[in-house]
């Protein structure tokens, strides 16, 4: 067959050989038929989608047939204010170019897909199918992984996205496809789960919507619009990578001075002579007389709490994390990373013109005043900004605020998540003694982290206040992730690198402690875990996330500025942590009261190797995360096959030679 192929090529070149012009004809055709496969690669399409008119992105309808949602991700490094940006700001229309990503003006490499930021969102029905095949474009040869937060993937475990634990990352130039049913209804989002990609802009919203017949808010609102959903996060003038290197090698900085809503927002002023042009606001568009429905999320990476509010507007919040829950109207609510609500907003604001929609941080943002604002545009109003300022002082809203954890004396215009109450019917994680009873110290430890610290040239004790690493832990452990992921190659990993507060042969109170933290709850367990955050060394915000179950946020309270994990203890043996016993909220992501505690509940029904860890980029990244094996290998769900694999090698001889034909 080769001498044939052969003579075919030599016949043809003498051919061509007798006319030039034939020959360059013939060099052209094989060009153009080989750039797509040798030059360009399967990964490049310039033609990168926003997905805004996906034929999933529809209405839902009543006893309607599911549908297969396919989407295609390209991941990337990119830039704010690019070339694809022209001439933004000073023209603004340039500034909504496709491709541009002003962000709030402070230029900065960015993670993306499909060179949007936030990235295109997904938006289907209760039941659809959705097929997202992720390509890996990123330098250096980073890997990636996308996490469907708030899809609990029942059956499909593997397709969670958490490097080193259900998958391997996403090579350089290569694709994974991810797959799942659509089965957890409301207001989610996708993120990177590989290191920090996250906050360096690797998110997008990800909504499943419901049927009239199962929607029980559907008569609060006249519309649900693709358009009104508000994704936020705190934002920092340089790329993660390095600022998380500075922060455990150096001066422990964590502090974000920018904030974003919807991947946009004034900060970097520009100047033309004696003109001043900012990047433009995010805006939302109604109708008066409407009534709406808004989608709000935080992906947010810092230690910060959002206060959320529109001027001259209550909100009636009707979901959180997808759940939802009786009809509760707020002047404000705070939210923190992972968190999702939504609410009802009633168009009626007299007089007719636009409004702000403001974002307020807390926390570690406060000391910058860290802020940012949207516009509520309404239908024929002039077409001009709100009245009013866009100082974090600005954006002080009176009135009740909901989800006001951190307050240990509350007004009575202060709420707690607990105050709200699930529409969902009590079911049996609201009663009876728990088979797995956890308690899960959270906090900042005083340790000789030896990832941050060098016992002989530069420790813990003798490093000046300002440089010392406090390392974020769960009962004095942190996490670090194995070299293979448990879910589907347990088999590769020795036991000793798993290890909890019980079987840890150390003392992790005087030793720094650092393993794979695992629990193992049988399938079909009830389980309780109460998490405490001691709040010793810092006040900061730790809203934790359980992956594959929701759970009933089931008890609350703060204590003080600080608590001890033995006094939280006590005082459950004694009966003195209040739990509520009926239509407790449904969440995936909670707070934890510094200097508190918060208690919640899941049945373990959903079999595989799920994490549990704080939302807070840096706080995960550095080890406050655990997880949860659910049932035993043999009651995990099919792995799929030729399903990719990694981890350690070492040299141990050449393959046997085998004789080629």
């Amino acid at each position: 067959l080769g001498k044939v192929r052969k003579r075919i090529m030599l016949n043809t070149m003498e051919t061509l050989s007798l006319n030039p012009a034939r020959i360059a004809i013939f060099l052209l055709l094989l060009l153009s038929a080989c750039l797509p496969v040798c030059c360009q690669g399967e990964i490049w399409d310039y033609q990168m989608k926003d997905y805004k008119n996906h034929p999933c992105n529809r209405q839902c309808e009543d006893n309607a047939p599911p549908r297969l949602c396919k989407y295609e991700f390209l991941v990337e490094n990119y830039y704010v204010l690019s070339k694809a940006c022209y001439n933004c700001p000073f023209n603004q229309s340039d500034c909504f170019r496709p491709q541009c990503t002003p962000s709030d003006g402070v230029r900065r490499g960015i993670k993306v897909v499909n060179r949007m930021m936030p990235g295109p969102g997904i938006q289907v029905c209760l039941g659809d199918t959705v097929e997202v095949t992720v390509d890996n474009a990123l330098d250096s040869a980073e890997g990636t992984s996308i996490h469907w937060h708030g899809i609990l993937q029942k059956n499909t475990p593997y397709m969670d996205g958490v490097s080193m634990v259900t998958q391997c990352p996403i090579t350089y130039h290569s694709h994974f496809t991810y797959r799942f049913e659509a089965h957890e209804g409301g207001t989610h989002f996708w993120h990177g789960h590989s290191g920090t990609q996250r906050a360096d802009g690797l998110y997008g919203p990800l909504i499943v919507r419901m049927p009239p017949r199962l929607e029980p808010h559907r008569f609060l609102y006249n519309n649900d619009l693709p358009d009104h959903i508000i994704t936020m996060t705190d934002w920092t003038e340089e790329m993660m990578s390095s600022k998380l290197a500075k922060y455990v090698h150096y001066d422990y900085e964590n502090r974000a001075r920018l904030l974003l809503i919807n991947g946009m927002g004034r900060y970097q002023n520009y100047t033309n002579g004696n003109n001043t042009f900012f990047t433009p606001y995010a805006s939302l568009t109604v109708t008066a007389g409407q009534k709406y429905r808004f989608r709000v999320i935080s992906a947010g990476i810092m230690n910060c709490a959002f206060q959320f509010s529109i001027d001259n507007h209550r909100l009636t919040v009707i979901a959180s994390d997808g759940s939802p829950i009786q009809p509760f109207t707020t002047d404000s609510f705070n939210i923190y990373s992972g968190e999702r609500y939504d609410f009802v907003l009633e168009a009626q604001a007299s007089p007719l013109r636009n409004y702000w929609i403001r974002v307020r941080a807390y926390g570690n943002c406060e000391v910058y005043k860290t802020t940012q604002v949207a516009v509520l545009k309404y239908q024929g109003a002039p077409d001009v900004l709100p009245l009013g300022g866009t100082t974090w002082w600005d954006a002080v809203r009176p009135g009740a605020k909901l989800n006001q954890a951190e307050l240990k004396n509350r007004t009575d215009n202060s709420y707690e998540i607990t105050n709200l109450m699930s529409i969902e019917v009590d079911d049996n994680t609201m009663f009876g003694s728990p088979d797995k009873k956890f308690y899960m110290a959270i906090d900042f430890v005083q340790i000789e982290n030896l990832r941050a610290h060098n016992p002989v040239f530069y420790p813990f004790n003798t490093t000046v206040q300002n440089l010392k690493f406090y390392s974020p832990q769960i009962n004095w452990i942190s996490t670090q992730l194995p070299p293979s992921p448990p879910l589907t190659q347990l088999s590769d990993l020795p036991e000793d690198i798993f290890c909890n507060a019980e079987t840890v042969q150390k003392q992790c109170k005087e030793e720094w402690c650092a393993c794979v933290h695992l629990y193992e709850v049988a399938l079909n367990d009830l389980v309780e875990v109460i998490v405490v955050d001691e709040g010793r060394i810092s006040h900061a915000y730790h809203p934790m996330h359980l992956h594959g179950h929701k759970f009933r946020v089931v008890g609350m309270g703060k204590l003080n500025d600080s608590t001890t994990l033995e006094k939280i203890k006590d005082m459950d043996i004694k009966g003195q942590l209040i739990r509520t016993r009926s239509r407790a909220p449904i969440k995936d992501t909670v707070i934890v009261p510094d200097g508190g505690y918060t208690i919640i509940r899941f049945r373990a029904n959903n079999p595989g190797f799920w994490l549990f860890h704080c939302h807070v980029e840096f706080h995960a990244e550095t080890g406050m995360a655990m997880v949860f094996q659910v049932g035993t290998p043999s009651e995990h769900p099919r792995k799929p096959k030729n399903f990719p694999t990694c981890g350690h090698w070492k040299f141990n001889g050449f393959e046997d030679s085998t004789p080629r034909n």
